[in-house]
């Protein structure tokens, strides 16, 4: 499966959740959102919602600044 992280093309065998792959790429999941085709989806979907080939994923975490 052909997917785009952040703007960086990436293969992956299999299929896989959101809440899967947030969890292969950030160890810590608070203040994080994600977008798949440029729809936010909630985290309480995440385990629900199954990845596609071609999906783009958007990846975002909180941070503090002033």
């Amino acid at each position: 499966m052909k997917l785009t992280i952040n703007g960086q093309a990436q293969s992956r065998p299999g299929t896989c959740s959101v809440a899967t792959l947030v969890a292969e790429i950030i160890a810590a999941q608070r203040g994080v959102a994600v977008a798949v085709n440029g729809t936010v989806v909630p985290r309480s979907t995440w385990s629900e919602v199954d990845l596609e080939d071609g999906d783009r994923i958007e990846v975002l975490t909180a941070a503090q600044g002033g």
